[in-house]
Parts: C-alpha cells; structure tokens; sequence
C-alpha cells in the first residue's frame, strides 16, 4: 500500500537525486581566489582568472535521473514487493556508481588541479545523494520485513 513507510523512503530517494542533479556537489577555491572548482551533475568546471576548462560528466545527471525513475516506479509497485525490493537492489548498485563516480572526480581529478593541500567543500548535492543512499537502504529493509510478515502470515492459515 502507498501509505507504507517504504513508500516515504523511496519517495525520498526521488526528492534526494533530484537535489543531486539540481545542487551543486563539490566546490573548491584558492586562498587568493584566482582559481576555483566546481564540481555539479553537468560539468566540473576549473575557472583560472578569466578563462574556464570544462568537463562533461552530464553521465551523472542520466544516472541520477535513472535512480529517481527506478525510485518512482519501485513507489507505484507497491503490490509486488520482490519486485520492490529487486529495483531497491539495482538503485544501490547505481548510486554506489555514482557516488564512486562522484569521488573520483572530486579525490582523483579535481583535488588536484591546485593547491592539493585544500580540501574543498562537498554541497548539498552530495548530502542529498548519501540522503538517497541512506532513505533506499531503509525502504529496502522495510520492504523486506513487509515481505517477511505476510509470509509468517500465510503459514498461520
């Protein structure tokens, strides 16, 4: 039924990669402000002075995307719960793809560009990405303890 408390979490894996893709992820800037890094869904873009190096990562704005239409779709099969807890499952392999994604650009790439000491700061995009992780994981869990009851139900009968 909708008005289970997995159907709160899956929602908020949706809300949670929405703000992954909107918000931006990881910033960093010289101490004399000449050059910055910002790191979102779209682009990490390395600004010197007056010109900019940008780099496509729009691959994880179409994860992100993927992981919230997987989410929405787990929402509405709420009759079926293996297959709930099955698109559960996939959508933690995703976003564990994002998120090594997500820390090879910014440990691997972007720390790197200047001043290696510094080291950045993660946004609101990357907290609602662990909110996406965290809030799957608790509606697989309730998903799977739904399942054990109306097993543990049926053998009453």
């Amino acid at each position: 039924m909708l008005q289970r408390i997995q159907s709160l979490f899956l929602a908020l894996v949706a809300v949670g990669m929405g703000g992954m893709i909107s918000l931006p992820i990881w910033d960093k800037t010289a101490l004399d402000t000449t050059q910055s890094v910002h790191l979102t869904a779209l682009r990490l873009i390395h600004q010197q002075g007056t010109s900019a190096a940008i780099t496509p990562v729009w691959y994880l704005t179409l994860l992100g995307a993927l992981v919230a239409a997987l989410a929405a779709f787990a929402l509405s099969q709420y009759k079926n719960r293996l297959l709930q807890s099955g698109l559960c499952a996939a959508n933690s392999v995703l976003m564990t793809i994002i998120m090594g994604l997500v820390m090879y650009f910014v440990f691997g790439k972007a720390k790197n560009l200047f001043d290696p000491a510094a080291n950045g700061d993660f946004g609101l995009g990357f907290y609602s990405l662990i909110l996406a992780m965290l809030a799957n994981v608790l509606a697989n869990r309730f998903i799977r303890r739904d399942e054990k009851f109306v097993r543990s139900q049926e053998r009453m009968r």
